[in-house]
């Protein structure tokens, strides 16, 4: 049987986002083994028929000395594993697997941008820097002909295939990682309390976690009855983290409520009107995509990933970009309208089940490892 190695940095992003394309493998005939940072999900890996292999990489490390120690630590698993084919999850795994698999002799790899990330969002002249280093780098990992290249969403093919990394004929769009909708299934909203517009994401910058509460702010001064809500947390590795002190700020003064990190989104998407999510890119927004399941409304800023999902006036509304006035306008016509949030959440359940959903997507990939094998 024909060997597959999934190579991601970590074990919890795999049981996340990656169980569709492992099974997807699997459907096709391959034998599929999982390399990650393994910790406390490895269990649940093996328990699903995957064999695992520790990885030793550290998904946030910019230390040269680490990093090329992760290099060599992924030309020794794949010289031992041998595989037939490899799937390289984002830029780390794409660049370092992309080299372990020439050297390995690997018939074919398959490299997936779920998004493009701080290296390719930022303007800072650090990550300016970065850019210009590894955009030939991953240019050559997709270089031969048997190397091909997903993407979540119309503007990252565009850009990716602008810049010469890859070409349309080796290019595959998938739409999101596969959403388990079984786990968030379409629930009719709250009745007879306060509106709640619930944002899940890590409390970063380039979330649209600070226009949201300058939207919050406008509200306030409306007098609008609407309750947002923010789900997740700060992450110290990232430099567009927004520091606990501000977020605790704005709970005091009224502007919202934070949960924190929460491992019961649904129950929250459950227990919400709409879902509010104005990140500057995304892949594909998986916490949309949730709340969209469950039968939530959305709102977005109009940019990569978001527009993609969120079809304005259909199932969701769609709000310029960055522009903290139009997000307000569109939380409050939201807030004020209990028709208009269940007939656009409602289409946008529909949309999942027909184009999002696990089924859907694994579907697809396999297809792809079927016709590529």
């Amino acid at each position: 049987m024909a060997k597959l190695l999934i190579t991601v940095t970590e074990d919890w992003a795999f049981c996340s986002h990656r169980l569709p394309t492992a099974f997807a493998a699997r459907d096709a005939g391959y034998d599929v083994v999982v390399a990650a940072r393994m910790g406390e999900h490895q269990a649940r890996i093996e328990a699903l028929g995957f064999r695992t292999v520790p990885w030793a990489i550290q998904r946030e490390s910019l230390n040269p000395f680490a990093e090329l120690a992760a290099l060599i630590d992924l030309v020794r698993i794949y010289k031992q594993e041998r595989p037939d084919a490899t799937y390289h999850v984002a830029i780390k795994a794409i660049m370092y697997g992309s080299i372990a698999a020439r050297l390995a002799k690997v018939n074919r790899t398959y490299n997936l941008f779920p998004g493009l990330g701080v290296v390719f969002i930022s303007n800072a002249p650090k990550f300016r820097l970065i850019r210009a280093l590894v955009t030939p780098l991953v240019r050559w990992a997709l270089a031969p002909a048997t190397a091909r290249l997903q993407v979540q969403n119309a503007d990252d093919l565009a850009l990716l295939n602008g810049l010469g990394i890859s070409t349309p004929g080796k290019t595959d769009r998938i739409p999101g990682s596969g959403l388990d909708i079984e786990n968030f299934p379409e629930t009719p909203e709250p009745i007879g309390e306060t509106p709640k517009a619930v944002l899940v994401s890590r409390m970063l910058g380039d979330k649209g976690v600070n226009e949201l509460m300058d939207a919050a702010r406008l509200l306030k001064t409306q007098g609008v009855k609407l309750n947002i809500i923010l789900v997740g947390a700060p992450d110290p590795a990232n430099p567009a983290s927004i520091p606990e002190r501000q977020l605790k700020a704005w709970v005091e003064g009224g502007l919202a409520e934070w949960l924190g990190k929460r491992s019961d989104v649904a129950d929250i998407l459950k227990n919400s009107h709409i879902a509010v999510l104005p990140s500057y890119r995304e892949g594909m927004p998986r916490s949309l995509l949730e709340a969209a399941a469950i039968g939530r409304p959305l709102v977005a800023f109009d940019a990569p990933g978001c527009r993609d999902l969120v079809h304005d006036g259909e199932n969701g509304l769609l709000v310029a970009f960055k522009d903290a006035s139009a997000l307000a306008d569109a939380l409050k016509r939201l807030a004020n309208d209990a028709d208009l949030r269940r007939r656009l959440g409602h289409q946008a359940r529909l949309d999942v089940e027909r184009s999002y959903c696990a089924d859907a997507i694994r579907a697809q990939l396999k297809a792809i490892f079927a016709r590529f094998a």
